[in-house]
């Protein structure tokens, strides 16, 4: 056989083998990936803590929320104020700090919450000899920052 004979049937069988190698080389890179795992349902959002309202009254109920909302009260009333917070925290600490006029301290309590939602902490302050008549204010200060303020009249 001559040069050129066998260099036309290696270039014949090279292009009879061409289209084989081709499809091959589709069939491979053409499989389909792997089927994508279950994607989790997202969790509900979880709301950062904030003091959502303060609350003042003449009593609480069981929830210990306000049931008498009053801005005035009698010298011989204890006077109730509800916190009511909302979202998620691991340690918020509370600080109900009560004045007189002139910004003179008549009581400061702390409470430690943990919320996981809605909350409410309760506070109050009571003098069994009367308080003066006046004007008076709640602030209530959550990890160290003012949350608000509510004033209050003695009559």
């Amino acid at each position: 056989m001559s040069r050129i004979s066998a260099l036309r049937l290696g270039v014949l069988i090279l292009l009879a083998l061409l289209p084989t190698l081709a499809c091959r080389q589709a069939e491979q890179t053409t499989t389909t990936p792997p089927p994508a795992p279950p994607v989790a349902a997202p969790s509900p959002a979880v709301l950062p803590f904030r003091v959502s309202g303060i609350e003042l009254g003449k009593a609480v109920g069981a929830d210990k929320r306000v049931t008498a909302p009053s801005s005035s009260f009698a010298p011989s009333d204890t006077i109730y104020a509800s916190v009511v917070t909302e979202g998620a925290s691991s340690a918020v600490t509370l600080v109900a700090r009560w004045t007189y006029q002139d910004g003179q301290l008549v009581n400061e309590e702390t409470q430690s919450i943990a919320p996981s939602g809605a909350a409410v902490t309760e506070f109050h302050i009571a003098k069994p000899d009367g308080w003066p008549a006046g004007g008076y204010q709640v602030e209530v200060i959550a990890n160290g920052t003012s949350a608000g303020k509510r004033a209050f009249q003695v009559q």
